[in-house]
């Protein structure tokens, strides 16, 4: 079922088309990675679908609510991170989500109770008393989360949550949003952290100036790119004669050597010496691959690395964006 769905979504500032007929579908209990550079479309998205922007044209729709019409009804749905969050001075965390617990009308001792568990959830619960505008970046991202997480919204719309944090404050928004998405809420988020989009997203769209090139699986973004399903093979010498006995394997489709700083996963020190290759199979190869190593022992070759090629999210969007997938 669908969560969240634009049609021919256009959104226009004089003669600048932010969005240009945005088109999107995304269910129940998706996490959806919304990709792009600056200035694609993606905070005009989500502005529109939290109701705080009009479109020019087109609509979009809430749980079947049209936003613009219904969003009365909408907006106790939904819950929105924006990249920087506002506090106002002298208040302290538990006075900050009280007070907005208090504007979804929720009172008493159920406030108390609900404000508790979001601190818990967002691992808060040791800053309830501190003064908000004391926290750091990351805590008050977590904050920001905790917020919107009072009223138990079924859709979470996030504009860079992640943006501007420390490695440890990422790790932390990371483990946070897995949780959300166990819990069964349905995730819109925007980031330029691709690689952590991979792994927590089931589905991934990538816009660029208003036009939204892709919509669906990281692996079917890859193979759309063209990149074909990636083997990295390390061997101690004579790389270029371990090349040619390899190319006798069905379905490799290429054989080079793995680039340095591809950010294919092979350690440095290894890449650097030229040992190590990167073999492109044909689809539906990788089942055949096992018989590689075999060929190169019995070719008189020392194995040093063998391992699938991780998936690379930042490739398969500087290729998508690029214009060679229109």
């Amino acid at each position: 079922m669908a969560m969240i769905e634009t049609i021919n979504l256009t959104k226009r500032y004089g003669n600048f088309v932010a969005l240009n007929g945005l088109n999107l579908v995304i269910n129940e209990g998706d996490c959806f990675g919304f990709i792009g550079p600056n200035g694609a479309g993606k905070t005009t998205t989500i502005k529109i679908l939290a109701t705080l922007l009009k479109p020019s044209s087109g609509q979009a729709s809430i749980d079947g609510l049209t936003v613009g019409y219904q969003n009365r009804l909408i907006r106790p749905m939904i819950g929105y991170v924006p990249d920087f969050m506002g506090a106002y001075d002298d208040m302290v965390v538990a006075e900050y989500l009280e007070f907005f617990a208090a504007c979804y009308n929720i009172h008493g001792p159920k406030r108390t109770k609900i404000v508790g568990d979001v601190l818990e959830l967002t691992d808060l619960t040791y800053k309830a008393s501190s003064d908000v505008n004391s926290l750091s970046r990351g805590m008050q991202q977590r904050l920001s989360v905790a917020r919107v997480l009072l009223h138990d919204p079924k859709v979470l719309l996030m504009d860079e949550p992640a943006s501007g944090l420390d490695p440890r404050a990422r790790i932390e928004m990371r483990e946070l949003l897995k949780e959300l998405k166990r819990m069964g809420k349905t995730i819109l988020i925007s980031s330029h952290i691709l690689h952590e989009l991979a792994e927590l997203c089931n589905s991934v769209g990538i816009i660029e100036r208003g036009d939204l090139l892709y919509q669906g699986t990281v692996d079917d973004a890859l193979r759309r790119a063209g990149m074909g399903k990636g083997v990295l093979v390390g061997v101690a010498e004579r790389v270029e004669e371990a090349a040619k006995l390899l190319k006798e394997v069905p379905g490799i489709r290429s054989i080079a050597l793995a680039e340095q700083g591809a950010g294919n996963g092979v350690a440095a020190s290894i890449t650097t010496s030229g040992r190590v290759l990167r073999l492109v199979l044909e689809e539906g190869a990788l089942a055949g691959v096992s018989d590689i190593p075999n060929r190169l022992v019995n070719g008189g070759f020392r194995i040093t690395h063998f391992a699938e090629e991780p998936v690379s999210l930042e490739t398969a969007f500087m290729k998508l964006t690029k214009g060679l997938v229109q």
